[in-house]
């Protein structure tokens, strides 16, 4: 029996620029992880830790208060919590757009991260289907951010650093998580502004919106993928 045929020095998954591409990727992956290993044993992270770190600093409080937010959303800190400090220090009217701010802000780092340092690494090992999906998911670049930023089952952080990995254009991306992740934020902002009263008016609302943005999402992903799958040019 011959022996089975070796893959060709010039195979594209063992080509020199392919390696390169793909320990790049490890790096990134690292390098995020490392970010969330640094911010996990320091400690641990609450929202009251993260308003006695920004109390007391007067009219800077707000700025202050995004700037470490954003670097914190890099880290892979979970948003709801970063959302709820905005409630314990600014009340719900001055905390969502803080929290806005800075979600979206910190989400344009980690794209901005993501799409330096891997983008064209995964352009590099991608083949015919891969390129046909990020083809397809530029083309509706804003839509899919935003369906993704409504989805509950979405990781928010995750999402920031998959996205920069694609084609989807940064002003794209920044706008739809700005829109995407407003009502979100007022709802984990109000929250965290009645964690002593959940029986609120503003803790209701809070719940009632969580739960609308997940039925209102999941209703308009399901239509887009239909359309999408009746297109030629669709994923399948």
């Amino acid at each position: 029996m011959p022996p089975p045929e070796s893959a060709p020095a010039g195979s594209p998954l063992r080509s020199p620029a392919a390696l390169r591409a793909l320990a790049r990727l490890i790096l990134l992956a690292l390098l995020i992880g490392a970010l969330f290993a640094a911010v996990a044993l320091s400690g641990g992270l609450s929202a009251a830790r993260l308003r006695d770190w920004v109390n007391g600093t007067g009219a800077l409080a707000p700025l202050l208060f995004i700037t470490l937010s954003a670097v914190l959303t890099v880290a892979f800190v979970p948003g709801p919590l970063l959302a709820g400090a905005a409630g314990l220090l600014f009340g719900t009217a001055l905390g969502t757009p803080c929290a806005i701010a800075a979600a979206t802000l910190g989400a344009c780092l980690a794209f901005g991260i993501a799409r330096r340092f891997g983008a064209g690494s995964v352009d590099e090992l991608s083949g015919h289907r891969v390129a046909r999906l990020q083809d397809w998911i530029a083309a509706r670049g804003f839509l899919a951010v935003l369906y993704a930023r409504i989805l509950p089952v979405m990781p928010y952080n995750l999402v920031n650093y998959a996205a920069g990995l694609t084609r989807v254009p940064l002003a794209a991306f920044a706008a739809a998580t700005a829109i995407g992740c407003a009502p979100r934020a007022f709802a984990y902002v109000a929250l965290g502004g009645s964690l002593d009263n959940l029986a609120s008016p503003a803790a209701i609302v809070a719940v009632a919106v969580l739960v609308a943005m997940a039925v209102v999402g999941i209703g308009f992903a399901l239509r887009d993928y239909r359309a999408g799958r009746g297109s030629p040019s669709g994923p399948a």
